[in-house]
């Protein structure tokens, strides 16, 4: 494979919409989302009122590419062999001591192949992205308050109860019902919620249009929310930037399963219609599946083998399935990679002063944890010997593995020219030569890490 990656060469160029177009107002969207399940829980399957108050300080417990076991309540960090880095229970973090007694340095055992391990499993789950992470903070409390109830409970079954609040408050029905507690608030305030899309971005998104190619949105959110995110965030005329859009994709099933299973709906008023046999032209559709979407992409192309890249947030929905089963080219939207320059502390406001959301602000999810320590590596304590060597973690060995490029943001690349020759990553390169416009601080500063 060529060491340089440019989008002059792509003949389509897809696009996630949720945190890759469309990037959301972290330190606000966050505590939305948690409360939407907070008061589901509390008021809908009585959990304990304490669910309901969240300090800044407890956001720091948020870490992408954490994993909850399901049964014993604990989270835990991996590195990139499947040993354990560090776990709590609930939000309690463990010393190195109950660590080592707990997981020793043999693979976590739902640990499976890159391949292998799913984001969602009936025995853990992986927190990947950013409407994700405000459910790890509520659960690690859960745990605590289940286990603080019945005296040092050791195995639990609160999962399906997070899985109603999810039905409840965002399934297919709950915008156009106003049901719930999210789709209410961004409909009230989206501007307080989503950043606008930059000029140099819609710019940019008709650069690529004009240069011949097809674009494609392709988002697992609904057509009514979908519309709503796209008017506020690229305005009224958001339609004409699309050659094809994809809502209620499902993914990561968009990719993997076969057209028998997830056939393409048309849309009459956000209501899906009859499935259709195969895509046979341009438009905006519901569900569908890679291989009718290529099979049209070859004919709007003229190419045998058109090439596609696809930009998206999620390792698990969007990167992943789709080098995987499609074997297109990936941009991962990691904004992990702007660290914790842009965030600063806000001074705190009077209560009394605040909306009825505002109590609750969160650090952008992205900048670095101080219970979980870097996204990209992390040292082995209590090895004799050894001085702390550092290792990348799996989340970080994912991306070098599925990823095209990695990049903070679309607003990052799109000033830059289309043929514009980005170093990929590959197993020839370094681990860091794919992040644009560098690699983390965490990488880039420390020494290269242990690779096992």
């Amino acid at each position: 494979m060529a060491q340089h990656f440019s989008l002059a060469a792509c003949d389509v160029v897809g696009f996630d919409l949720d945190h890759t177009l469309c990037r959301y107002n972290l330190p606000e969207s966050a505590p939305l989302i948690y409360n939407s399940f907070a008061e589901f829980l509390v008021k809908e399957k009585g959990y304990d009122k304490e669910l309901l108050t969240v300090t800044p300080e407890d956001w720091d417990f948020c870490c992408k590419g954490l994993a909850l076991d399901l049964e014993d309540g604990n989270f835990i960090k991996l590195a990139d062999n499947g040993t354990v880095l560090r776990a709590s229970h609930g939000t309690r973090m463990m010393a190195p001591e109950e660590l080592a007694k707990e997981y020793g340095r043999k693979e976590w055992k739902h640990f499976m192949s890159d391949t292998g391990m799913a984001c969602r499993s009936g025995k853990y789950y992986i927190y990947d992205n950013y409407f994700d992470l405000p459910g790890a903070l509520l659960c690690a409390r859960v745990v605590d308050s289940l286990t603080k109830q019945h005296n040092g409970q050791k195995t639990f079954d609160f999962w399906k109860d997070i899985v109603a609040g999810i039905q409840h408050n965002y399934k297919m029905s709950a915008f156009k019902e106003n049901c719930g507690i999210y789709f209410p608030e961004i409909k009230r305030d989206p501007g307080r919620y989503l950043h606008s899309c930059p000029e140099s971005v819609k710019k940019w998104l008709r650069q690529l249009r004009n240069a011949g190619k097809i674009l494609l949105l392709i988002t697992s959110s609904h057509s009514d929310y979908c519309r709503l995110l796209c008017k506020h965030i690229l305005g009224n005329d958001f339609a004409d930037l699309f050659d094809i859009v994809i809502t209620n994709a499902l993914k990561p099933g968009f990719f993997s399963h076969l057209p028998s299973q997830r056939p393409f709906r048309r849309l009459e008023d956000d209501e899906e219609q009859e499935a259709l046999p195969s895509l046979d032209k341009p438009g905006w559709y519901s569900q569908g599946n890679a291989v009718h979407l290529y099979e049209l992409l070859k004919k709007m192309t003229g190419k045998p083998e058109p090439k596609v890249v696809y930009f998206g947030d999620s390792m698990h929905s969007d990167i992943f399935p789709a080098r995987h089963y499609s074997n297109w080219e990936t941009v991962l939207i990691l904004e992990e990679l702007r660290g914790d320059r842009d965030w600063k502390p806000e001074e705190s406001e009077p209560l009394e002063k605040k909306g009825k959301y505002e109590g609750q602000k969160a650090k952008p999810l992205y900048s670095l944890s101080n219970k979980w320590g870097s996204f990209f590596i992390d040292s082995i304590s209590g090895l004799e010997n050894t001085e702390d060597p550092s290792v990348y973690t799996w989340s970080c060995k994912r991306i070098s593995t599925y990823s095209t490029i990695a990049i903070p943001s679309i607003e990052a690349i799109a000033e830059l020219p289309l043929d514009y020759k980005f170093t990929r990553f590959s197993s020839s390169n370094s681990k860091t030569a794919g992040y644009y416009p560098g690699p983390p601080l965490v990488l880039a500063n420390g020494e290269s890490p242990t690779t096992r």
